[in-house]
Formats: C-alpha cells, structure tokens, sequence
C-alpha cells in the first residue's frame, strides 16, 4: 500500500473512532433520549435500579424541572404497576417492553393517589416524567427508548 493509501486507511480510522465516540456520548447514564414518529426528546434522569430506589422514586418531591425524569429499570419484564402515594406531583408514567418500547403510558397519574396504575405484563422500564409533556410532545405507544441500561442486544434504539 503507498503513501496515500496509508492515510486514507488512518483518516477512515479516525472518522469510524469519532463516529462511535459520538455514538457513545450520545448514551449516558444520566440522560434517556424517547423517539418516535413524533420526533425526539432527551430528559436527565435518576436512575432507580434498585429495590430501595425504586420504592421511594419521586416521593416528597415538590417540582420536577421541565427536561428531567427518573427511570426505573427492573431485572427482568414482568407484571410492573404503580402508585402515587406521597408523590406530591401529577407525572406521566411511561411503561415500556425489554426492548425500550412504550407499550403503555399513564397520563397525568394524580398526586397523593393509592390507586394502582397497572402498566402491563411484560414491563420491564419504566419513566416518569411531569405530568402531561408526553401528550404535549407527542409521545405515543410504539415510541421508543434510548438508554445504557437497556440491554443492547435487544434494544429496538441501540447506545
């Protein structure tokens, strides 16, 4: 190979380590990115991964900012519902599959409620955001979710 044809090769090296940097900053554990038909979204989340985080998730909170969340992430899919008992503000409740698809989405769940908000069978994510901007957004079942703590080879939108 001559001369030319040696930076070639290290330019498209350099371009393809770019790219896949890019790509990796892109999927941060503090951030999730919802997509669909309807464009995209990117909302900075707490991640409750965990049995203690996940039984206490928003409670006593008075204000959630506009572009945040929490997501919770579970081990398994399975038989996943909810309850706003000493969440003090309206959220939308955004179920979604193993693969990081919205199979279901609560709408504007009421604050202090114990009502049981059942999200599905095979719910396996879950993300919380202020109540109301999925609608505003346009975020429907089918949408779709990016995040490192999906499982990538299963995710429908890959980090």
């Amino acid at each position: 190979m001559g001369k030319c044809g040696k930076f070639v090769g290290i330019v498209l090296a350099a371009v393809f380590a770019m790219g896949s940097a890019a790509a990796q900053a892109a999927c941060r554990a503090d951030q999730v990115h919802l997509g669909g038909d309807w464009g995209q979204a990117r909302f900075v989340v707490e991640v409750a991964d965990d049995r203690a985080e996940r039984n206490r998730g928003l409670m006593f909170r008075e204000s959630l900012p506009q572009s945040a969340g929490m997501l919770f992430v579970y081990d398994r899919p399975g038989r996943i519902s909810f309850w706003m008992k000493n969440t003090l503000i309206p959220l939308d409740i955004i179920f979604l599959d193993r693969t990081g698809t919205v199979v279901n989405i609560h709408a504007n769940a009421e604050p202090l409620s114990t009502a049981q908000i059942f999200g599905g069978k095979r719910i396996q994510y879950v993300l919380e955001i202020n109540g109301g901007l999925a609608s505003r957004l346009g975020v429907t079942e089918g949408s779709v979710l990016r995040h490192p703590a999906l499982d990538q080879s299963r995710a429908a939108w890959k980090c």
